[in-house]
């Protein structure tokens, strides 16, 4: 009841094509992300110029805003290519196995899953950090109100993609509104002379302790630290190319359509809030309470520095605290949303890997609202794990950021310059290889840039945190590249040959042993099904643990005339299993050929307290057995009173159904 009450009534599997999105929910579902991002990609920009102190800000922040506008340009550009030529949803992972060989693909998709765990946990973090500087109750407890909206999104996902995106598409919509607002309003007001400076203007941005005279090798480090920071604003970019499955048809072009259109929102309000930022003379700092100076003396701990958003809104609606609650609520709800757009990525990419043998099966099967369940709360356990070691602190947070996806920007898109040298082999049409090598040209670019950037970012933040996260994708490669064995391996062993059918050779003879505990219905319901299979041997088995108690057994047993023979194993250490299996190995080695059942009688219990005061020793006995060669275990259920009802409490959908089309 419960769960239908959170997740909704389970779908049929031939419902699949309702839960697919037009444009205008598509774009707030993948776009989310990359919109965001003009929420705490200004933030980063300012914040390592500011290293160098508020002059260097003030004339840089522009053209390192500039330069990441270029490399989105670019990048969609790009990825505006993949999503005609791979429309299936493998994306960046299909693109890199199909031209760059499957190690290409296992990276891109080892690199794809750690970073949409960072996107949940920066995007909600950051959400909570800018809700803070509305709600002051919130502060101090970051990473306990983080962990919460995680949960509530993981229950939203877990409803559907449809479902989520349709609750999702408001507040980005209202962001978009509250952004572009601004922008005009603070437009007008510059114009007019009327917009004021932001609350840290009148402050003094000091360098930091080594930065005060920066010049050469150093500042040109710097600035290309503060465009790798400014990079965050391109993630996001690859999730439509991602999830075009998930698209209304004609899939590529709406997924292309959405692509630009989210390209075109991202580049005007990033500019829109650098412009603001310089216009109103935002302060940034690392550590506002040393390096903010108020008369040349630092402002101390007492002084609590807005995000730029904040104070841009702050400046450009002075006088109008409604459209300043307005701002700081919309970016509030974007930034948890934008946890979305990983939300919609991580389970498919998931699927795809799990189809392909690199993941756990589980996340290949879809649950009840046709969601991909298992992953979604993969994806939740592990950003809610990040948000608690790291407290929530965006700053920490982005620093692991980045870097997974400009390693699949840039293999993406060095396999699509393959793609189109090998269609351009066998194409002859003098159009269609004008249209190829113009796509051939845009990924090329693509992937130059791209890679130059992931250069810069791994100089300029391996050691601020990117080595751990190239640190998890090695760990996640090697773990997919293991599991992809051992299903190979196991496909290997239980592969039928032609032989096996023609030549399988029957048991010369079935020994059937019954174990007994004592004289209660469980056990002659075992008896009676061992001599139903009319076994070459049949024979009743206990353990001699307590001379007294076996003795009455017998005694029981003979009075009560059952047609055939109980053997006692001695037990001098008072053990169950080991006496049972020695025996059963002895039967075995006496005679290979034949065919060992155990037949265990067991009770079925309707509470999950009953489990623990019975059947303990059958478990550990059944584990034992099952890796016995040439012995099966056959158990043999009596149903308690407190099992009464449970078949149609549990005669419901389960994992897996809607993958065999049972859902």
């Amino acid at each position: 009841m419960v769960k239908r009450v959170i997740l909704g009534r389970a779908m049929r599997s031939d419902r699949l094509g309702e839960t697919l999105l037009p444009k205008r929910i598509a774009l707030p579902v993948f776009a989310s992300d990359a919109l965001s991002s003009v929420a705490y990609a200004p933030d980063e920009i300012l914040l390592t110029l500011g290293m160098a102190g508020g002059a260097l800000a003030l004339t840089s922040s522009w053209k390192i805003a500039l330069a990441v506008v270029a490399v989105m340009v670019v990048v969609i550009l790009s990825y505006r290519q993949n999503v005609h030529a791979y429309p299936s949803g493998g994306g960046d992972y299909e693109v890199a196995s199909v031209n760059l060989g499957p190690k290409a693909g296992l990276t891109v998709g080892s690199a794809l899953l750690v970073d949409y765990v960072l996107t949940v946990a920066v995007s909600v973090s950051s959400g909570v950090q800018n809700a803070a500087s509305a709600f002051e109750f919130v502060r101090g407890h970051e990473a306990v109100v983080a962990v919460v909206i995680i949960g509530l999104l993981t229950a939203m996902n877990l409803r559907g993609v449809r479902e989520s995106g349709a609750a999702f598409a408001i507040p980005v919509y209202l962001f978009m509104v509250a952004v572009l607002g601004m922008a005009l309003v603070g437009l007008y007001r510059q114009l007019t002379g009327t917009l004021p400076g932001a609350e840290s203007a009148p402050l003094e941005l000091a360098p930091e302790p080594g930065y005060e005279t920066i010049g050469g090798i150093a500042l040109v480090f710097l600035l290309l630290r503060a465009f790798s920071s400014g990079c965050a604003a391109l993630t996001g970019v690859e999730a439509i190319s991602n999830g075009v499955p998930a698209f209304k048809k004609p899939k590529s072009r709406n997924a292309a359509t959405t692509l630009v259109l989210m390209g075109a929102m991202s580049i005007t309000m990033l500019i829109s809030m650098v412009t603001l930022s310089r216009w109103t003379d935002v302060h940034f700092a690392e550590d506002p309470s040393r390096q903010l100076l108020r008369d040349g003396v630092p402002v101390g701990d007492s002084y609590v520095q807005d995000t730029v958003m904040g104070q841009v809104s702050k400046a450009v609606f002075s006088g109008f605290d409604l459209g300043i609650l307005f701002v700081s609520i919309t970016t509030g709800l974007i930034l948890v949303l934008a946890a979305n757009t990983a939300f919609n990525g991580f389970p498919v990419l998931g699927s795809i890997l799990a189809r392909d043998g690199f993941l756990p099966r589980q996340l290949h099967t879809r649950g009840d609202r046709l969601a991909f369940s298992n992953g979604i709360i993969i994806l939740a356990a592990a950003a809610a794990g990040l948000v608690v070691l790291y407290d929530a602190e965006v700053t920490r947070l982005i620093q692991l950021y980045i870097v997974g996806v400009f390693v699949s920007f840039t293999l993406s898109q060095i396999g699509m310059v393959r793609h189109w040298n090998r269609d351009l082999r066998l194409e002859k049409s003098p159009v269609a290889r004008a249209r190829m090598m113009r796509s051939r040209a845009i990924n090329a670019v693509g992937a130059t840039m791209s890679g130059t950037v992931l250069v810069v970012v791994l100089i300029t933040k391996f050691t601020h945190g990117a080595g751990y996260a190239i640190a998890a994708m090695v760990v996640l490669f090697l773990l997919m590249t293991r599991i992809r064995k051992h299903y190979d391996r196991v496909r290997d062993e239980l592969r039928v040959e032609e032989s096996d059918t023609k030549q399988q050779m029957l048991p010369s003879r079935v020994h059937a042993i019954v174990l007994v505990s004592k004289i209660h219905k469980p056990t002659l319901r075992a008896l009676a099904y061992a001599r139903a299979t009319r076994p070459s041997i049949l024979e009743a088995l206990t353990v001699d643990v307590d001379p007294e108690e076996t003795k009455a057994l017998q005694a029981e047993w003979d009075r009560r005339q059952i047609p055939l023979p109980l053997k006692a194993l001695d037990s001098p250490y008072r053990e169950i299993t080991r006496p049972v299996v020695d025996y059963v190995k002895s039967i075995r080695s006496g005679s290979p050929r034949d065919i060992v059942v155990v037949y265990i009688p067991e009770y079925v219990l309707g509470h999950w307290w009953e489990q623990a005061l019975h059947n303990q020793s059958a478990l550990r006995l059944k584990g034992r057995l099952l890796f016995t060669p040439g012995v099966m275990v056959s158990s043999v259920p009596w149903q308690l009173a407190s099992s009464a009802g449970m078949e149609e409490r549990l005669d419901g959908p389960v994992a897996g159904d809607v993958r065999r089309g049972e859902g």
